[in-house]
């Protein structure tokens, strides 16, 4: 005979013990006030870094026109995708934030890991994209084709670029460590890749310019290597994020933290069937364990709670937690 006891998350309040119902309600209104707090901040500093990048679209396209740099027009393509990934990060953030429904009972995190996995995408697209047409250039150049010598407003704006880009990207790094948002630390290395991407632009603009015409060809060798950086960033970003949706399981760091939690509640003999995943910036755990076959509901109950309280406590208060509680009569197996 088994006996079962699935714990909702208002479990707390459950209890004949009117302290905890008040601890309980205090705790879930602090959630709720972190929840919303995590939200306006990912959305504010996404909007700012709109502003910027909306700003550097226009004047490195408009410096690569007026200083003939078909590289700065490239850079000025790369910063109009940043700003599509801005757009992108602040409507899902926006659905990513809201509270649980009947459509969706463990709330909408993965929203979250979605939009950072389609940032992963646009920057492999766009890794792509300037490894293509570096590659052009460089067959063209070797081929004979004289590359155009770009002017120094194209040089300027490439300074501009990496200078704003990289402030940019130390500004929305830290906030999303601060409110620990993967898809805000993604959009911190699409800034990043700017960067890379600018000083390429600026290494090849300033071969061209000060050591004249057979240099010119550093501008798509430059390219070639910045592309290549930026695909590598794309894939480290893209991994998590694919594997938190394809429901991979919590490192085994978590796992130890888990397993160690359980089997260091009083009450608990053995655990079994311990099944983890992340959704957005929660954990979902659920794991069988045996009780003494003797004890009484309220009191495996009591152990219950504890394992939730405790591995709430460790991976934060909005854990999704299913505890099934089964009869132990002493056998050697769990």
């Amino acid at each position: 005979m088994v006996v079962a006891c699935f714990l909702p998350e208002n479990i707390y309040s459950q209890g004949d013990n009117s302290g905890r119902l008040n601890i309980n309600a205090e705790s879930l209104q602090n959630a709720d006030h972190r929840i919303d707090e995590r939200t306006r901040v990912i959305r504010n500093v996404t909007l700012n870094g709109s502003v910027v990048n909306i700003l550097l679209t226009a004047g490195k396209i408009l410096a690569g026109i007026a200083g003939k740099s078909s590289a700065m027009i490239a850079d000025g393509v790369h910063s109009l995708s940043d700003l599509a990934t801005d757009f992108i990060v602040v409507f899902f953030i926006g659905i990513s934030g809201k509270e649980r429904d009947r459509d969706h009972q463990y709330g909408h995190g993965k929203f979250e890991t979605f939009a950072t996995m389609l940032i992963s995408f646009a920057l492999i697209a766009v890794g792509i994209g300037i490894f293509w047409s570096a590659g052009e250039k460089v067959i063209n150049s070797l081929k004979g084709i004289i590359i155009e010598q770009p002017g120094m407003i194209a040089l300027y704006a490439a300074i501009v670029s990496i200078i704003s880009k990289e402030g940019l990207f130390w500004y929305t790094k830290l906030a999303g460590q601060k409110v620990n948002s993967q898809v805000l630390v993604a959009n911190a290395w699409h800034h990043r890749s700017d960067v890379f991407s600018s000083i390429g632009t600026a290494l090849g603009i300033s071969g061209a310019i000060f050591l004249g015409e057979k240099w010119r060809i550093l501008d798509p060798v430059a390219g070639i290597i910045v592309s290549l950086f930026i695909l590598r960033v794309a894939v480290r970003i893209a991994g998590p994020s694919i594997r938190e949706l394809l429901e991979g399981s919590l490192p085994a760091e978590a796992r130890n933290d888990i397993s160690e939690i359980i089997t260091g509640t009083k009450g608990v003999e053995c655990f079994h069937n311990l099944r983890t995943r992340k959704i957005g910036e929660s954990v979902a755990v659920d794991v069988h364990i045996k009780v003494d076959s003797k004890m009484s509901v309220e009191a495996s109950h009591e152990i219950a709670t504890e394992i939730e309280e405790r591995i709430k406590e460790r991976f934060g208060t909005r854990s999704h937690i299913g505890i099934h509680i089964e009869p132990y009569y002493g056998q050697k197996s769990c």
